[in-house]
């Protein structure tokens, strides 16, 4: 039977992906998170999570990146 992760730590590591994919694009991370809500970046995050957080940041930001850009996004 699989188990929902806590929230409390997944809201977590959103706000985290969040910061360090503003700082990846040179975003504040207001801008980053209006990015990643437009071109459904938090919703990738959210509905993947089991996969994206056994993965380094660093992998994380260039799959969002390449998703986003994919749904319509300019930043690669």
């Amino acid at each position: 039977m699989k188990t929902e992760p806590n929230i409390k730590d997944k809201v977590a590591y959103i706000i985290a992906v969040i910061s360090e994919f503003a700082t990846a694009h040179s975003l504040t991370p207001s801008q980053a998170y209006r990015y990643l809500d437009r071109f459904k970046g938090i919703d990738f995050v959210t509905r993947f999570y089991d996969v994206e957080h056994t993965f380094s940041f660093e992998d994380v930001i260039a799959d969002l990146t390449s998703y986003c850009h994919r749904k319509g996004g300019a930043l690669v």
